[in-house]
């Protein structure tokens, strides 16, 4: 666009050039007819070297504009969108986020349409579009690959080991199989088997005790919740173990399996960056676990949509469970504690402790697990809301 104005104004300047050299020579020309009549029928007049001049450079702007024109032109041929592009955004909205990156969408969508879909860079492409506020990603008409052996039936245990040949592992990875990824990351059953079962620190709320503080607090039983930043979604496993509760996980692959892994233990996996809308409806969620990946990294504005968010979702007298957020101990009581104040939320559990490892000691930072309420609906607003419907 800025190039289209500049190209035009020179244009505009180009031809007034133009004209006013022509009424120059037009001048010129007639003002020698008159006063040498006789001698101008039989030779040429001379034109004046500073004309001459500006004609020059008036052809050498010509040839100038035609090839930024002409390279112009190759440029914007060169960055079209890919086809499948064009048409999908005729039929649905892409999110605006993905127009600030142009280079990784068409990438994305440049495929062969009613053919298998690109292996291994498009996967990545997709989740790095994701990272980036791209989402939802727009939907493309090809055949995605799968794993060489899909499960034919649920597991009986969410905790039994998790079968490599149910994942369709990249090409590219180092790490081709479950045995050689880091138990810290949540793939090892033995190991997330006994997490949220027992306290190692008042940090810990193990789910026998957050189901009966949820309890003493008034709140219904928890049926339905969303555990963000869930990992493998060993939350949503214990908990339908113990109560028989449907969990959603949000969760992202980030150069592991999470999603899959999750999915072959008989869990729903949500493919969702923090800083999108939760796909659940207003009210309808008995709890809300924020993880490890919610803190203090998130900028504030976006940590503060997120709890809005996870306020959204919670029915009345619900439970926001913040689990394990870190940040600088000075920021908790000026920055991040005020935040919490604003939603009147009820304070069932709010412990503080240092985080001891190498980046919480040079920084100063702390952990905060709380568990959070929100409010009920007073007897007099109840009571007011039955009246005027009834009205």
């Amino acid at each position: 666009m800025a190039m289209a104005v500049g190209m035009g104004l020179n244009l505009l300047l180009l031809l007034a050039m133009v004209a006013t050299n022509i009424l120059s020579l037009y001048h010129l020309s007639s003002t020698r007819s008159v006063a040498t009549a006789a001698t101008s029928s039989s030779a040429p007049a001379d034109v004046p070297d500073h004309l001459l001049r500006q004609l020059h450079t008036i052809r050498a702007t010509i040839s100038h504009l035609s090839r930024l024109r002409s390279s112009s032109s190759s440029s914007a041929a060169a960055a079209a969108p890919p086809p499948e592009l064009l048409i999908y955004a005729r039929i649905a909205p892409i999110a605006s986020a993905c127009s600030d990156h142009p280079d990784l969408l068409h990438r994305y969508m440049n495929y062969t349409p009613f053919a298998a879909c690109p292996g291994d860079d498009a996967r990545a492409l997709a989740e790095a579009l994701i990272l980036r506020g791209c989402h939802p990603l727009p939907r493309r008409r090809c055949f995605s690959p799968t794993a060489p052996k899909p499960l034919t039936s649920l597991p009986s245990d969410p905790f039994a080991p998790l079968p490599d040949a149910a994942v369709l592992w990249p090409s590219s990875a180092p790490c081709r199989s479950f045995s050689c990824l880091s138990a810290s990351l949540g793939f090892d059953p033995k190991v997330e088997s006994t997490r949220f079962l027992s306290a190692r620190s008042v940090l810990d709320l193990p789910l026998t005790q957050l189901l009966n503080l949820a309890r003493s607090a008034g709140a219904a039983p928890i049926r339905l919740g969303l555990d963000v930043g869930g990992g493998t979604g060993t939350l949503a496993a214990q908990l339908r173990r113990l109560a028989n509760a449907t969990l959603l996980t949000i969760t992202l692959d980030l150069g592991a399996p999470y999603s899959e892994a999750a999915a072959i233990r008989g869990l729903v996996p949500l493919h969702a960056p923090l800083q999108q809308r939760f796909p659940v409806q207003d009210g309808v969620l008995d709890l809300v676990r924020t993880g490890h990946a919610v803190n203090r990294w998130i900028p504030v504005p976006a940590l503060e949509f997120l709890l809005y968010d996870a306020d959204r979702v919670l029915r009345a007298g619900g439970l926001l469970w913040v689990d394990h957020f870190f940040c600088r101990a000075g920021d908790l009581e000026a920055v991040y504690a005020p935040i919490i104040a604003r939603f009147g939320y009820r304070r069932i559990k709010w412990a503080v402790a240092n985080k001891t490892d190498g980046g919480g000691l040079k920084n100063g930072e702390v952990y905060l697990t709380a568990l959070l309420q929100k409010p009920l609906p007073s007897p007099i607003s109840s009571a007011a809301g039955v009246k005027s419907s009834s009205n």
